[in-house]
């Protein structure tokens, strides 16, 4: 090779292996945290598209709840009232209890583990006397999505007999979003003898 041509072969040779080494970083180390990063951009809004999704949930459910309260205190929700007496709190638990597991069923929600206590303490039914009222908290583990969530409480809404919505704790599933885990906790009121009259909230 003629020397004339030698310096511009080496300049050949030396932009070739720039080019090279150009394409290799950006295909090995620029790219890949360019697609990280836009994977990283869709992630973030999707979450807050989710967490969007989930308030307005649990704003929806706070508005059935305060329904709820309002009309308790206005007279139109009455307590639930035995229609023999001595029936025992057994008995008048597990109406109630029956109507609330088939509201949960009806609107497609998994029970993954429930529990019960009779009488809490500081309610104000069960300070005015056990012999008079039952009552009963309901705390539940569910699985839902948004809208029969949303339904389930219509559902508590739309009852005709008084059930205390205590505890509303809203989780989305981590490997799947649009599922819910949701902690419930209901509590249950009943007159122990028959009653034509209703009773005002605490």
């Amino acid at each position: 090779m003629d020397n004339k041509y030698k310096k511009y072969y080496g300049i050949a040779i030396f932009t070739v292996a720039v080019i090279i080494l150009i394409t290799l970083t950006f295909l090995f180390i620029i790219k890949p945290k360019a697609d990280e990063q836009k994977k990283m951009e869709t992630q973030v809004t999707q979450q807050e598209s989710q967490l969007k999704e989930l308030e307005a949930t649990k704003s929806r459910i706070e508005a059935k709840k305060a329904q709820i309260a309002d009309q308790m205190s206005s007279g139109q929700k009455k307590v639930f009232s035995p229609i023999e007496s001595d029936l025992g709190n057994d008995t008048l638990f597990f109406t109630m209890y029956n109507d609330v597991i088939e509201m949960l069923h009806s609107n497609s929600i998994k029970i993954k583990t429930i529990s019960y206590k009779y009488n809490p303490e500081g309610d104000s039914f069960v300070q005015a006397g056990q012999d008079k009222y039952f009552v009963c908290d309901v705390t539940m583990e569910v699985v839902s999505n948004y809208v029969n969530l949303g339904k389930f409480i219509q559902d508590v809404y739309k009852y005709p007999y008084y059930i205390r919505i205590n505890k509303v704790d809203i989780k989305p599933y981590a490997r799947d979003k649009k599922i819910l885990i949701t902690d419930l906790s209901l509590r249950l009121y009943a007159h122990t003898t028959p009653q034509d009259v209703s009773l005002d909230d605490d």
